[in-house]
């Protein structure tokens, strides 16, 4: 095992689109455990929209970070070495590591379903069965609440959230429409996932191809990009719509505030609801949803794509795929292997 932890710390906030030059590649020596700490080699990051807000000086769900602390991440990482007697040396947990090749933890902050279970591809943890999966699980069944007949409408489809989501509607019965950029995503939605329909938002009249696939109205529109997309739905909703606020990627880079939708006025007309939510407050429901969607997952009724890049390095390159849309599906970063 080396002696040095590379890691990346924030070296300054945000303003706009946030930049490589934000965050500072450091290296420290590898930390030693103490009583009741364990020694994690981090493997995989996660990288999601969220982050940009953690970044930012602002109160939100979480604390922000603080400059020159290590970046937030969600991460799956190897023991390799352990003083507490829930762990041991070759344990595959998941938590917030951070971006940095060693993380030292007390094992309380591990929380009893931080191991992998035998089987579990270490990816599966970032994305289809963590917080991303668990996001499209309870913001669609619980807000969103599709059912057989209805027309449902997931912004940012291909994403890791978004094309869950959609999933989840059709086992419902419901008719998918999915929002994404570019031909690629589109026909992976339709091809892969099952989508009954994709728009590409770079090339077509969101509104006016809405207006095509949707003659009825929208039943149940989870948002993930905000915007004019999220104006372009709402002019389009049925009654009594269910419209479900997951993310607003679209806003998350701006310098100031957006403009507020305009067609709010929709939903007195249609008598709609709109309601946004954080997964965390599902937290003690996360077994259920992680034991459906490994259920549906390894049955084949929901397909997922991963993208992943490699190399502690390339950590802020990682996250800026995210806002440029070159990510498709889950945004993973490769740190290290596994060493079994």
């Amino acid at each position: 095992m080396t002696t040095r932890n590379r890691r990346w710390t924030l070296a300054a906030r945000p303003r706009g689109l946030v930049k490589e030059s934000d965050f500072r590649l450091e290296e420290a020596p590898v930390p030693t455990p103490g009583e009741g700490e364990v020694l994690v080699r981090v493997l995989y990051l996660s990288f999601d929209p969220t982050q940009r807000g953690w970044i930012e000086d602002r109160p939100s769900y979480m604390p922000p970070v603080q400059i020159g602390e290590v970046m937030r991440a969600s991460a799956v990482g190897e023991v390799v070495e352990s003083k507490h007697p829930g762990f041991a040396k070759g344990d595959l947990v998941q938590g917030l590591f951070g971006w940095q090749e060693y993380a030292l933890l007390p094992a309380a902050m591990l929380g009893p379903n931080a191991k992998i279970p035998a089987g579990v591809p270490p990816t599966w943890p970032l994305g289809v069965l963590g917080i991303t999966g668990l996001t499209a699980y309870f913001g669609m069944l619980d807000l969103g609440q599709p059912k057989a007949g209805d027309t449902v409408v997931v912004s940012g489809a291909a994403g890791a959230t978004g094309s869950v989501a959609g999933q989840i509607a059709k086992l419902q019965g419901a008719r998918v429409v999915g929002i994404a950029g570019g031909p690629d995503k589109c026909a992976w939605l339709t091809q892969q996932a099952h989508f009954d329909a994709a728009i590409d938002y770079k090339k077509e009249n969101v509104s006016a191809r809405l207006r095509e696939l949707c003659p009825k109205g929208i039943d149940v529109y989870f948002d993930n990009v905000g915007g004019e997309i999220l104006d372009a739905c709402l002019e389009q909703i049925a009654l009594r719509a269910r419209i479900v606020l997951c993310g607003a990627i679209s806003a998350y880079n701006e310098a100031t505030p957006p403009p507020g939708p305009r067609n709010l006025l929709r939903l007195v007309v249609q008598r709609g609801r709109m309601e946004g939510f954080i997964v965390i407050d599902y937290l003690p429901r996360f077994g259920e949803g992680v034991a459906k969607l490994s259920e549906w997952v390894r049955a084949g009724r929901i397909t997922h794509a991963e993208d992943v890049q490699h190399g502690i390095e390339n950590a802020p390159k990682t996250l800026l795929r995210l806002f440029s849309g070159a990510n498709f599906g889950k945004q993973v970063l490769e740190v290290a292997k596994p060493s079994a």
